[in-house]
């Protein structure tokens, strides 16, 4: 019995992914076809939890005022999120709020350093 509890949360789980996967890239694609009102629909849940992409294109989202008022706390929130876990636009976009003062006091050695991360 205890095996057959196992096998079904494990089925369970591995549908939750593939659903999250399917979410993921319906909101890649609703933002890339200027749909931000599906992507913002989609994109926080897979974000909180922990989808570097998601985290990403959210931040991007905020920055860049795309669907969403811009914010730039939201917008540092997730890219430093996206950025830690190595996503390059949020390191390279973390490097131009830093470098413009966007959201937070200028810093020109935070910028360099998200820049060059981004660059590696």
């Amino acid at each position: 019995m205890k095996k057959w509890i196992v096998f079904i949360a494990t089925i369970v789980s591995l549908c939750s992914n593939v659903a999250r996967a399917n979410d993921l890239e319906d909101a890649i694609d609703a933002h890339y076809k200027g749909n931000h009102a599906k992507a913002l629909e989609l994109l926080p849940p897979i974000a909180e939890e922990g989808n570097v992409i998601a985290q990403g294109l959210l931040g991007r989202m905020y920055l860049r005022g795309e669907g969403v008022n811009q914010d730039y706390q939201q917008a540092l929130k997730w890219c430093h999120l996206a950025g830690k876990q190595g996503n390059v636009n949020a390191q390279a976009n973390l490097g131009l709020m830093y470098g413009q003062g966007k959201g937070i006091a200028q810093d020109y050695q935070q910028a360099v350093k998200w820049y060059r991360l981004a660059a590696k």
